[in-house]
């Protein structure tokens, strides 16, 4: 029988971390650049992430909702690009401070914007050379049970409260991991 609330796919040196390893507690989100509430859930998940670097550290996985997001896929892999110029968290946030902007004329501006080499930028996204990692991720998440965005899970458990720091400390409280 499959455990939708667990998650199955480890986290690895791969995936896009926010905050250092070791920590004790892991919040994973499967996001989407379009989506309005993976943007609402940014700013808290970041900040919970600031709070408590010695606590928490996010993890982010790409899941472009593509059919009701028709820009998600193109701004994951303009995300993984700048990820590999050591700018992914730059790019991740300017993406959903602008997300109802996000046609490759936007990316390519956001890209000069975070300080990438825009010409190495636009070859990558032509060539689609970040697919991969993109669908990859997809895959994780389809292996994770999820079905939508943004879904979290925290400590491999699937988190389906509200996205408010409140509710998710509470929920960080539940696990039984207490703030060092």
């Amino acid at each position: 029988m499959r455990d939708d609330r667990v998650q199955r796919s480890q986290v690895t040196d791969g995936d896009w971390c926010l905050g250092v390893g070791g920590v004790p507690v892991t919040i994973l989100e499967y996001g989407d650049f379009e989506c309005p509430n993976c943007a609402a859930a940014r700013p808290i998940l970041e900040g919970l992430v600031e709070e408590a670097p010695d606590t928490i550290r996010l993890v982010y996985r790409q899941f472009p909702v593509a059919t009701i997001h028709p820009h998600a896929a193109l701004a994951a892999e303009a995300s993984e690009a700048a990820g590999a110029q050591g700018r992914f968290w730059d790019m991740h946030d300017t993406m959903f401070t602008h997300q109802r902007a996000l046609e490759y004329e936007d990316l390519r501006g956001y890209a000069a914007m975070v300080g990438l080499d825009v010409a190495r930028f636009d070859r990558e996204i032509t060539a689609h050379l970040h697919l991969p990692e993109v669908r990859r991720d997809f895959r994780r998440g389809i292996t994770d049970g999820v079905n939508g965005t943004p879904t979290l899970f925290i400590n491999g458990r699937r988190y389906d409260g509200p996205r408010e720091r409140g509710a998710i400390l509470a929920a960080i409280a539940e696990l039984g991991v207490g703030r060092r």
